[in-house]
């Protein structure tokens, strides 16, 4: 009885602006866990996840949930936790779905790409509300109401970025038992500007040369001369959150090396899928957010600056003719 006392964890209500990969997959454990989960969506994805529930496909299990799905936070009950997961790009829309549903002594946790969200949000929303955190997981929406994991990670790595940083607080703890209880790989940190960085480290060059080359990482890879480029592009990045004052561990490029190592050659980049896929692509919230930080610093940071040029024309979409000879 003492030792099923000790891991209860108590349910806590959770509202998922954006039901998605990302927050449709975190939203839809934390919901078979016990947990009270609001699924904000729109379209023919909102009407699925009404109809049928929301249903993941993945090597760790298939299942279903069945949970309030909402077009707007406001219609939703006061969560504890408001999670945003949407792509950096929708924040003119999602932003206001935050500030609707944060009421009372709620919070804010951003799980998106990029080192910008937290001050976004923080424009939103009283700062102090605000956490951050970041993400590894492989999943994408394979049609409406359905989730595809691929792969096994379900990693988020979360803690406070305003106020005080010297140690995990209370509420980031209480979090973290709610993840963890829904079988999610839960890491509670002090500070999560540094693992918001070092995703960005390797993330920013990974998205920027897929992207650019149109092609998964393999090939990319296994050519010396641009293996070479890739490894600098990352130097680039830990020069830019060096002179930020963010102190992300010594030798970022051959921890991400080693990482690239171990993944499947075929692997491609969000921000490639996207691009492929005529969608808006993230390269302001990845690429656009080093680019500006570093001539905030007069650091340089040639190679991905170019591969900005690159991929900036596509960051609404497929470019049209109209928008081409405008």
């Amino acid at each position: 009885m003492e030792a099923a006392a000790a891991h209860y964890t108590p349910p806590m209500r959770f509202t998922m602006v954006g039901s998605g990969a990302v927050g449709g997959y975190y939203g839809a454990k934390l919901a078979r866990a016990g947990h009270d989960v609001t699924f904000i969506a729109r379209g023919t994805h909102l009407d699925a996840i009404r109809r049928d529930g929301l249903s993941v496909k993945s090597s760790l299990g298939d299942f279903i949930v069945r949970a309030r799905a909402e077009s707007d936070p406001a219609e939703a009950p006061a969560a504890d936790v408001v999670i945003l997961a949407v792509k950096a790009y929708s924040n003119d829309t999602a932003l206001g779905l935050v500030e609707r549903g944060v009421r009372g002594n709620a919070v804010a946790l951003t799980l998106q790409n990029g080192i910008d969200s937290v001050n976004e949000l923080a424009a939103a929303v009283d700062r102090r509300q605000v956490l951050g955190g970041s993400t590894y997981i492989a999943a994408a929406v394979a049609s409406p109401g359905v989730i595809e994991q691929t792969g096994t990670h379900r990693r988020i790595v979360f803690g406070e970025v305003f106020g005080d940083t010297q140690s995990v607080s209370a509420r980031v703890r209480a979090i973290h038992d709610a993840f963890a209880s829904a079988d999610i790989e839960s890491e509670p940190v002090a500070d999560a500007h540094v693992p918001i960085w070092e995703k960005f480290c390797h993330l920013v060059p990974f998205a920027a040369f897929t992207g650019a080359a149109r092609l998964p990482i393999g090939p990319l890879w296994a050519d010396p001369a641009i293996r070479q480029r890739f490894v600098d592009a990352v130097d680039e990045v830990e020069s830019v959150a060096r002179a930020e004052g963010i102190d992300v561990p010594r030798g970022m490029a051959a921890r991400v090396a080693d990482y690239i190592d171990n993944i499947p050659g075929p692997t491609r980049s969000s921000l490639l899928i996207d691009l492929q896929q005529g969608k808006p692509i993230e390269v302001e919230a990845l690429l656009g957010a080093v680019c500006r930080r570093a001539a905030g610093h007069n650091v340089h940071v040639p190679i991905l600056s170019a591969l900005y040029a690159v991929l900036k024309p596509h960051a609404a979409g497929a470019p049209s003719v109209a928008r081409l000879s405008a």
